[in-house]
């Protein structure tokens, strides 16, 4: 971490804190903030921990700045032992009244008042799609890369090396899809196969929403590290986006 202060703790470790952030998701890039270097500091006094949140720009949208704030406390306070969490988002336009409100319990509807939305949950279940259709998407180009002529409908699960079978299937998992080995993995939100005249576009469809996370994913890591520099020291390298192929479907 940038400022990681003092482990005081007989039982927590900052150790178990950062791996619990690291469950902590960006809902719009699709990584979690340990990865981005989100975050700032960490500090592990006995049973109270302080978490300090960091982000590209001071005008970060205030819908995904809550729910990573707020995730990142409910995420502190499972960890065992922990008796008390404090999380704060430094350097926001909206720091003082986020940090008020989750400080207050208010949730996000009594934090923003009539500024907010009426739930997150669609927001986070439409984030939480197009992270699947991202998923989906570098696997099945992996497949491509290896034979252009694959037939992608004929694709399944247990077809996936270990590695991106393991990724897709979390995300499927969070939207509500099958899991097993023989699920085929070219599908649409809905979960149906597309068919034989479809399955070209439904996969273009699905390049164009990966390039749009990997495409944000690399621009806020740059804009992090531009408005703090060195924060590049706390950010997991993510891997380069691949060349695109033209895509060849089988009828």
């Amino acid at each position: 971490m940038t400022a990681v202060l003092p482990d005081l703790a007989a039982g927590v470790t900052e150790q178990q804190v950062c791996s619990a952030l690291g469950t902590v998701v960006d809902p719009e890039l699709d990584e979690p903030i340990t990865d981005l270097g989100f975050v700032r500091a960490v500090a592990v006094d006995g049973g109270a921990v302080e978490v300090h949140l960091r982000l590209p720009t001071s005008f970060c949208a205030p819908n995904f700045a809550w729910l990573m704030v707020s995730d990142a406390h409910d995420a502190v306070s499972a960890v065992p032992g922990v008796e008390r969490v404090v999380v704060e988002l430094d350097d926001h336009s909206d720091s003082d009244l986020i940090n008020a409100g989750l400080a207050a319990g208010l949730g996000y509807r009594g934090t923003f008042g009539h500024e907010a939305e009426d739930s997150l949950d669609e927001l986070r279940a439409t984030f939480t799609r197009k992270a699947h259709t991202a998923a989906m998407e570098r696997a099945l180009t992996a497949l491509l890369r290896a034979d252009p002529s694959a037939d992608v409908r004929a694709v399944r699960l247990g077809d996936l090396p270990a590695d991106a079978a393991e990724a897709l299937r979390r995300r499927r998992a969070a939207v509500g899809l099958p899991v097993d080995d023989g699920a085929p993995v070219l599908v649409r939100d809905d979960g149906t196969r597309p068919g034989p005249g479809d399955a070209e576009t439904v996969l273009r469809r699905a390049r164009s929403v990966r390039i749009s996370v990997d495409g944000n994913a690399h621009f806020c890591r740059g804009l992090l590290t531009t408005r703090y520099p060195g924060s590049e020291a706390d950010q997991v390298p993510r891997p380069d986006d691949r060349p695109v192929l033209p895509l060849e479907v089988k009828p």
